[in-house]
């Protein structure tokens, strides 16, 4: 069902878009719950069913989902959601034996609403670059739409109230996926992130929540809902990441003036091993595309478009690996295909 989206064009990973070479994707995110009924923990079976059935009827009656998607998670074999998580569409919490979930999803992948997750609705858009505007923007008029014809629980003096007490408020998270591998390289990152831990921005991994930030990348998003508006916390954000965004540049001069033949042999030895490696696990083969994507930036590196690396950081990954062989794979053979695919991919 999902094949297409290995080969997806103009999708978020397209590497285009304000600031594209640090700032990997963009991404506005809104929890909702239906008024009068029980939060998805809290729900009945029935309950979750009529949530679920809710808005597969409503949903291509909305702007910007009329071309959109809708299936049912109990009917998805594992591979199928495990690639829908390296996607970036729905969260580990959203595979759980929990019967009566959904997925929303447009065919560029750029919206996705995840139905009884942790809420009764998480929305998201996502774009490459740096650009939260145009995520909310088009957010916005996802949840004015919904919003007609589905009845939110929302309370006036703190706002829509969610399952978890962190997001009440504008239920908003507003995220930007950066890469940052000149504060990694000159030791600055450690610094940046206590100071954002301490301004209540949380920093996670490539894959959200309770991830490691393999290949350099490092999700930066708010951490708090309740108080600020909806265009304040994008506002307070886009202040962070700009000024992450001058450090991370800081840092790429010191490299080219101080440490260049250091950083000139890091790139080459990782497209080196990228090109020839014949076994690579994830967490080397990420490293390796980390540089090679910072050689890019640099200049050092010629000929390979961004939205190739962009797209290999995701079909390296387990799932996909599996989805382009059509069977399931031990660890040893994904680490085969892996670099195969790498081979080809860098080489063509």
């Amino acid at each position: 069902m999902f094949d297409k989206f290995i080969t997806n064009a103009g999708s978020w990973l397209s590497g285009k878009g304000p600031s594209s070479e640090i700032v990997f994707s963009s991404r506005m995110r809104l929890a909702r719950n239906l008024k009068g009924v029980p939060f998805p923990s809290r729900a009945n079976p029935a309950q979750r069913e009529e949530v679920l059935k809710k808005i597969e009827g409503v949903h291509a009656k909305i702007k910007h989902l009329d071309k959109s998607f809708f299936v049912k998670m109990d009917d998805l074999p594992g591979l199928d959601k495990n690639f829908l998580i390296e996607r970036h569409l729905i969260s580990k919490e959203h595979t759980s034996t929990e019967t009566s979930r959904g997925l929303v999803v447009t065919g560029d992948e750029r919206i996705a609403i995840m139905v009884n997750e942790e809420d009764h609705l998480r929305m998201q858009v996502i774009t490459s670059g740096f650009d939260l505007p145009k995520c909310w923007g088009i957010l916005d008029e996802i949840d004015s739409e919904l919003n007609k014809t589905i009845a939110f629980s929302f309370h006036p003096q703190i706002g829509y109230l969610t399952a978890c007490p962190t997001n009440v408020g504008t239920a908003l998270r507003a995220s930007c996926m950066l890469h940052l591998p000149a504060l990694v390289f000159t030791k600055r990152i450690n610094k940046i992130l206590e100071l954002l831990a301490k301004i209540s921005f949380t920093t996670r991994g490539l894959f959200g929540e309770g991830t490691q930030a393999l290949g350099n990348f490092f999700q930066v998003s708010n951490q708090v809902c309740l108080g600020p508006s909806e265009k304040e916390l994008m506002e307070n954000l886009v202040g962070v990441v700009n000024q992450i965004l001058t450090q991370e540049m800081d840092a790429r001069d010191v490299l080219l003036k101080k440490h260049k033949i250091t950083v000139e042999d890091s790139i080459w030895r990782a497209a080196g091993i990228l090109t020839n490696s014949r076994l690579i696990n994830t967490r080397e083969a990420l490293s390796h595309l980390s540089m090679l994507s910072l050689g890019l930036d640099l200049g050092i590196i010629k000929g390979i478009k961004k939205e190739l690396i962009n797209n290999l950081f995701i079909i390296i990954q387990p799932a996909h690996l599996q989805k382009i062989e059509g069977r399931q794979l031990k660890e040893s053979e994904r680490d085969y295909i892996r670099a195969e695919v790498l081979r080809q991919k860098l080489k063509s």
